[in-house]
């Protein structure tokens, strides 16, 4: 174990493992049920205003996951504790997941929906800001490629959950609430973080020491457009892929898609630990949202089936990569460690605000140009992000500050 880990510079390998774990279940808590389990008790319920009901849904939820996130978010930096919120959310939000199997309307499924979406986030928003109480910024790149295990675990989640035989309609519910909780207890009970020296909620960071205001816009800003640009593919995909091939099947398009997760961990684990030894948080960042730009650039001129597979494959991997990075590196630019919590709140509107914004965008422009003219905005938009990182420092640690201090003295 190095020297820096033994005198408690850096955070215990056991945390952030297990942190990731809890991470994961946060991804397994909302993905498997708003990507499949909701939808189908929602067609099971309205019939053929099943689009209608579930769009209403959606909308509500994603009000109740932005403004609960940044309210919880919000007192745990009040009550300068995570932990017994997140324990708490996690009781709720396993309780009314199986409360689904006892609603018999979707009025009441959209109420249920509501609820679930303030316990969960009870959980979520202290979870988020319990990375930034205890990862230092010579970690945080290291965090960032665990962070990329959650999607591809909410992922694989759906299928187990879903797998023929394996649990009736309501057992599933009981099935994901069971696995959030398997992967999110670890941490609350083992995880022991220590405490690192000017990570604590107690400290007040120096005006003169916080990061500019600029920076935490260009931040917010880029993760917004790589999220967006998820958020239409993630929506459209299955009709574009089968626009270009008739024969393109659901379950290839999702086994393209599990690929993708699984295929962007090892690369975020690479990227972020690269991040780490050489002191350029946001380099990784910059190239992945290229990426992003790139990946859409062939889609929208894509001739087949093949060329069209390979840029979505560039694409997902580099949205998948940019979106576990971020969140970690989005830690190390929050100006006031005492609001933290509230903060991170606010960036997760570049979560939720997609599914708003999304419906709108695709509304607008495939009817009129195809697919090509959608893809090519999204392009824009990614090229976008790329432009706003690159003014981004690309040296921001603790030791690189040191650095460029003697540097400019010599």
């Amino acid at each position: 174990m190095p020297a820096e880990d033994e005198a408690g510079a850096l955070q215990s390998r056991r945390f952030l493992w297990l942190y990731a774990l809890a991470s994961a279940g946060g991804s397994i808590a909302y993905v498997p049920f708003l990507t499949i389990l909701l939808p189908m008790r929602v067609t099971a319920m309205a019939g053929n205003d099943d689009v209608a009901w579930l769009a209403y849904a959606t909308f509500f939820g994603a009000i109740a996951a932005s403004l609960s996130n940044i309210a919880f978010g919000w007192a745990s930096d009040r009550t300068r504790r995570r932990a017994p919120w997140i324990a708490a959310g996690l009781l709720a939000s396993s309780l009314l997941l199986g409360a689904f199997g006892f609603a018999r309307s979707p009025a009441a499924i959209i109420v249920l929906l509501v609820g679930w979406q303030l316990a969960l986030n009870m959980m979520l928003a202290p979870l988020a800001a319990w990375a930034g109480d205890h990862v230092p910024d010579a970690q945080k790149g290291r965090l960032g490629g665990l962070l990329a295990f959650a999607p591809a675990a909410g992922a694989a989640a759906g299928v187990l959950v879903t797998l023929p035989g394996l649990a009736s309609a309501d057992a599933r519910l009981w099935l994901v609430a069971g696995l959030v909780v398997l992967c999110v207890m670890p941490v609350l009970l083992l995880g022991r973080p220590r405490t690192i020296a000017g990570l604590a909620r107690e400290q007040e960071i120096e005006q003169s020491d916080a990061q500019p205001h600029g920076e935490v816009v260009r931040m917010w800003l880029a993760r917004l457009l790589v999220q967006v640009s998820e958020a239409a593919l993630f929506a459209f995909l299955f009709f574009w892929f089968r626009a270009i091939d008739p024969e393109m099947t659901d379950a290839r398009v999702a086994q393209t898609f599990g690929l993708i997760l699984l295929g962007a961990v090892p690369l975020a684990l690479l990227a972020g630990r690269w991040a780490d030894r050489h002191d350029r948080p946001f380099a990784p960042l910059t190239l992945c949202a290229a990426g992003a730009a790139l990946g859409l650039s062939v889609m929208a001129a894509a001739p087949g089936l093949e060329a069209a597979l390979a840029g979505y494959v560039l694409f997902g991997l580099s949205a998948s990569i940019f979106l576990s990075l971020h969140s970690a590196q989005t830690l190390r630019v929050l100006p006031r460690a005492r609001h933290r919590g509230r903060d991170l709140g606010l960036f997760n509107l570049t979560n939720t605000g997609p599914s708003l914004v999304m419906p709108w965008l695709t509304l607008a422009l495939v009817p009129a140009f195809g697919f090509t003219g959608l893809f090519l905005a999204l392009a824009v938009f990614a090229l976008a992000a790329t432009l706003l990182l690159l003014r981004m420092p690309n040296l921001s640690s603790p030791l690189a500050k040191a650095r460029d201090a003697c540097e400019t003295v010599n």
